[in-house]
């Protein structure tokens, strides 16, 4: 089997690399094609996995290249995790929101529908290179918006395109902590779209047990959405929201800390950039990575805990390394093994969320197995997530269209429809901002 990884200088190779190299997963992969359009970057991650492999004693079959088709050709798993525009893109994301007065983050509110007009046609092509030279291959998404790009590229790829994140099983993980059971033993009822989503309840033996966590305030402070939402709201919405619902509930405040400077592109910025400047041995590399990647986690929505970061430090210490790696690999073990699997995946809808239309990519549980991923049936869901889901999601279907045809208008309309962005005049000065600071999307763009 061959395995493709789009976007293979940024930082979640590495984790890929050593699941396949030690031997963690069961698919077995006789090739593994790392492609990205940087060489640089390429080098600089490939001098990591030698650090691995030295460390292991172990390697995995990996080819590196700059060639799509080659990396492509014959795949049977194509993941994608790329990021168009780079670094200067994100900033530009969410630095434009914020100087209208707007929330500045990368995948929720204007930044998100910003990054989707950049991402869209890249994606997109990817992807028809992927369906004439890899036409049975999985394509597993991590792009973001991952439910927006997965949702843009289905037209070229149907059912194969499978989007993936992490937020909800880690969500779900530390739910499990704070009840003291093991995430596997239970069935966490999720349900949403890409980082707009609940959890609704904690199934142990047909029992919920979500509604005595919520009750008890501290078991709440021992995980990070406790302590993030606090327990009062926590009652009051009756469910677990995944924490970019910060961005919603919270808005004035967490506005307020990215206006004091506590914008995360700009300190990626910085730290990538130091990174993929070093050299040295494979060790002193593999070393780079691991403390830079670590620097990375601790410095994750640092602006939701702007005052409290005397909180902040316990929650840092307490996040893992983030699951979107060994995700997408434990997908590809469900899809290829003999027992049946329940994931939370971004998937078609089909009739999982009735007030969504069946091809609107949904973030629900999964059953995943040979015959393919099948939603589970949540079935009606609190009037407020849902017009929350409804708003967002147009604003999204509108941002695929705009970044397809180019138009200015259809932009301005999906930047204008979204929740977090206040008015119409808001949005068109988002937009020349962009149009200013990116002379390749300003000329695609350039129409009425």
């Amino acid at each position: 089997m061959k395995l493709t990884l789009i976007g293979a200088g940024g930082f979640r190779t590495p984790v890929i690399y050593r699941a396949i190299a030690a031997g963690e997963v069961t698919t077995h992969y006789d090739e593994v094609a790392f492609y990205d359009i940087d060489q640089g970057r390429l080098d600089r991650i490939g001098s990591v996995l030698d650090g691995i492999a030295d460390e292991l004693g172990s390697t995995a079959p990996v080819t590196m290249t700059t060639n799509l088709e080659a990396a492509v050709d014959g795949a049977d798993v194509v993941y994608c995790a790329v990021r168009a525009g780079g670094m200067a893109g994100r900033i530009l994301d969410e630095t434009a929101a914020l100087a209208q007065g707007v929330i500045g983050q990368e995948t929720t509110g204007p930044g998100g529908i910003t990054f989707a007009l950049r991402t869209v046609p890249i994606v997109t092509s990817i992807a028809e290179v992927v369906a004439r030279c890899a036409p049975r291959a999985t394509f597993v998404n991590f792009t973001n918006p991952v439910g927006l790009v997965t949702e843009a590229i289905r037209p070229i790829l149907g059912d194969r395109v499978i989007g993936i994140c992490d937020a909800p099983l880690d969500l779900c993980k530390r739910v499990a902590g704070a009840l003291g059971r093991p995430a596997e033993e239970l069935w966490f009822d999720y349900f949403g779209i890409n980082h707009l989503g609940w959890l609704r309840g904690v199934l142990d033996g047909g029992r919920d047990v979500l509604p005595g966590l919520i009750a008890d305030r501290d078991r709440l402070e021992t995980f990070e959405e406790g302590r993030l939402f606090g327990a009062d709201w926590l009652g009051s919405v009756g469910m677990i929201p995944n924490e970019y619902l910060y961005y919603y509930y919270f808005n004035a405040e967490a506005l307020e800390a990215m206006q004091t400077g506590n914008v995360r592109s700009a300190f990626l910025a910085k730290q990538q950039a130091a990174f993929y400047a070093g050299h040295g041995s494979p060790a002193q590399a593999l070393g780079d990575w691991r403390r830079t990647h670590a620097e990375r986690e601790s410095h994750y929505m640092e602006e939701a805990w702007s005052g409290r970061e005397d909180q902040m430090a316990g929650v840092v210490a307490a996040r893992g390394p983030g699951d979107y790696g060994r995700l997408a690999l434990n997908l590809v073990d469900a899809l290829h093994g003999d027992d049946l699997r329940v994931m939370i995946l971004d998937v078609p809808n089909r009739s999982s969320l009735p007030f969504l239309d069946e091809n609107a990519i949904v973030e629900v549980p999964c059953i995943i197995g040979r015959g393919g991923v099948v939603p589970a049936a949540i079935g009606s869901v609190p009037l407020d997530a849902q017009g929350l889901i409804l708003a967002v999601r147009a604003a999204e279907r509108v941002a695929i269209d705009a970044a397809l045809s180019g138009s200015r208008a259809l932009a301005i309309k999906a930047l204008a429809l979204h929740p977090l962005v206040p008015s119409v005049e808001v949005a068109g000065r988002i937009l020349d901002e962009h149009l200013a600071g990116q002379p390749a999307l300003a000329e695609r763009f350039s129409a009425a």
